[in-house]
């Protein structure tokens, strides 16, 4: 028994000799290829077998005849153990250089896709990462690309529309200030209108920065989809009326929601408007609101025709406003987006789709 312990004892101490010395020697070249890290262990491995064949030997434990023995035999397996980490290291590091170049294409601008062939799980793991952040990027190009075409639709739209006014209320102006009108009690109350109309714009592009910026303060309130209703249809009824379009909001139903009264009538006001503006004479704008599992619904139907498929995804960005033909005069494409970041304040959300003769416009709410 004694002697089986001061074996284990010797063997244990080459090992431990060859195991500080290799791990000594991982530190130096941590910074190198893992082909050179595998070899270091396979090596450490051997090393520590002979280290503690050795100890033993010096100690008697060992005839000469059996130390040479197993010499020979830890030399085969170094031979073998190290050729085999230096083709498993060269391996990995070429799925690795290949995978480096994958990854660098989709830095670059490009789409990641992964390399052909087998390779290690965690190699496997990272190209499924690498795949799912380059569809997200992607994602995010697409959107940005989105983002910056709006931009450049609402500078343009917003420089014609108030180039248009501006001009009118300065030749209106020169005319007062030459003396050249019959009638400045008209020219006073058409430079009214344009200036009212400047103010509705300003206002819409200072509700639309606030909302990008993430500053739209809300104060919620428990109200019901009754009530809001009612103060839009109110509000709406003058521009109907001139309009010659009839307004409907029997399909209301008396739910409660927690909103902000203002936000909401607005979100509300811009849609009827919209809806209103875009229905022809002699017809019908419905506004409804429902119950549906979790959500109150509120819908706009009206009468516009409908709208195209590929401009429906669309609606509501901001600077849209369709096809020349469908833009009303007044529209500055501020009003949808208004609507849909108002909602998203409201952790809900807003859609439109086609209908028969034209297009519903639907406010998802968390019911309350």
């Amino acid at each position: 028994m004694n002697d089986m312990l001061l074996i284990a004892l010797f063997a244990f101490l080459g090992a431990a000799a060859s195991g500080l010395v290799g791990a000594l020697a991982l530190r130096l070249l941590r910074h190198r290829s893992v082909a050179v890290s595998l070899t270091v262990v396979a090596a450490v491995a051997v090393t520590a077998m002979l280290a503690g064949t050795l100890a033993v030997a010096q100690a008697m434990f060992l005839s000469p005849h059996d130390l040479t023995v197993v010499t020979t035999v830890v030399a085969m397996a170094a031979v073998v153990s190290l050729a085999t980490a230096l083709l498993l290291g060269r391996w990995v590091v070429a799925r690795s250089r290949e995978l480096t170049l994958a990854a660098r294409s989709f830095g670059d601008g490009g789409s990641f896709s992964a390399p052909d062939g087998t390779s290690t799980a965690e190699l496997a793991a990272l190209s499924r990462e690498l795949a799912a952040t380059s569809d997200r990027l992607a994602a995010s190009r697409e959107r940005e690309r989105a983002l910056e075409t709006s931009r450049r639709e609402l500078v343009a739209w917003i420089s014609h529309d108030l180039r248009t006014p501006l001009a009118g209320l300065r030749a209106m102006s020169e005319a007062l200030e030459d003396g050249m009108v019959a009638d400045p009690a008209r020219y006073h109350r058409q430079m009214r209108t344009e200036v009212d109309r400047l103010n509705s714009m300003v206002g819409d592009l200072f509700e639309l920065s606030r909302i990008h910026a993430g500053t739209l303060a809300l104060t919620p309130t428990r109200m019901s989809v009754y009530d809001l209703v009612g103060e839009a249809l109110a509000g709406a009824d003058p521009l109907a009326r001139e309009h010659g379009v009839r307004l409907v909001g029997d399909m209301v139903e008396q739910v409660p929601v927690e909103v902000d009264g203002k936000e909401m009538t607005r979100v509300l006001a811009n849609l009827l408007v919209n809806a209103i503006r875009r229905t022809p004479a002699d017809g019908t704008v419905a506004i409804a609101a429902e119950r549906r599992e979790d959500w109150v619904v509120l819908s706009v139907t009206d009468g516009c025709g409908g709208i195209p498929e590929e401009d429906l995804p669309r609606v509501f960005d901001t600077g849209w406003r369709g096809t020349q033909a469908r833009t009303p005069p007044a529209g500055a494409g501020l009003g949808l987006a208004i609507v849909r970041g108002i909602v998203e304040a409201h952790a809900g959300k807003a859609d439109v789709h086609n209908v028969t003769g034209g297009c519903r416009f639907e406010v998802s709410l968390p019911a309350a």
